[in-house]
């Protein structure tokens, strides 16, 4: 399987974006809310393959000091590929020298995370305003 990497967001694919997204469980991400999302973003790897979308990721950055990825997607059906440890990496890169790069997981997900190189905070914080998301990524 041959995969290709973009870095330019293309508004003419978002329902492949969509389908990536909800084959994860991520249903509250419609259309309309991922070309906004990625719009706004500063830095976008996009992983094809035959011109369709299968994953991506974004990230939003000052270019000096702090980055925050999100939103780091394969779809289902590419899963264990290395698709998304390569689409990381490429992220990373685009972000460039910069003093942290944050994210958060999935709890299911840290170890994917550890594995390409992120490393547990001991001050790390947030803040969620849904409840659901609140009781599963907060810890006091």
């Amino acid at each position: 399987m041959k995969v290709d990497y973009t870095y330019i967001f293309d508004e003419s694919k978002v329902q492949d974006m969509k389908e990536a997204y909800h084959s994860n469980g991520w249903t509250s991400h419609s259309e309309n809310n991922i070309i906004s999302i990625f719009k706004a973003s500063t830095h976008v790897v996009i992983a094809k393959v035959d011109r369709k979308i299968i994953g991506f990721a974004r990230a939003l950055s000052d270019g000096i000091y702090n980055a925050a990825i999100y939103d780091v997607v394969v779809d289902k059906k590419y899963h264990k590929h290395g698709i998304g440890r390569e689409i990381v990496e490429k992220l990373v890169d685009q972000i460039g020298e910069v003093s942290c790069i944050h994210l958060i997981a999935t709890t299911k997900h840290t170890t994917f995370y550890k594995r390409v190189g992120f490393r547990t905070l001991t001050t790390g914080m947030g803040m969620y305003q849904k409840e659901q998301l609140k009781n599963e990524y907060t810890v006091d």
